[in-house]
């Protein structure tokens, strides 16, 4: 199952959706267009700065004080992964979590 964790100044991506195999996963390809057209967007079109992690299966991505413009973006991807985990649940789950929470560890042991 492919999982979108939202919190307080960031989001992270884990897993993979396995709705087929690889190359043709359309659940996953999706999330995954969603995503880079996320970055992508922010980076051309504000000012603002995202720090990011992206490796198979993990994907992280923080931002502080986002503009107006990539806070529409950021609402954007996840409305687009909403209608996905709607129409995929098996394959697609959507959580948030509290900004005093552990999410997880990268391979480096930091926290995000």
């Amino acid at each position: 199952m492919l999982e979108v964790c939202r919190r307080e100044g960031g989001f992270i991506v884990t897993g993979h959706a396995n709705y087929a195999e690889y190359g043709k996963d359309i659940v996953c390809s999706a999330v995954s267009a969603l995503l880079q057209t996320f970055i992508a967007s922010v980076e051309e079109f504000t000012e603002d700065q995202l720090t990011t992690e992206l490796t198979a299966g993990y994907a992280a991505v923080f931002y502080k004080n986002l503009s107006e413009s990539a806070e529409i973006l950021l609402d954007s991807f996840f409305l687009g992964v909403s209608m996905i985990a709607n129409e995929y649940p098996k394959y697609v789950k959507m959580t948030r979590r509290g900004s005093h929470e552990k999410l997880r560890q990268n391979s480096a042991g930091v926290e995000h």
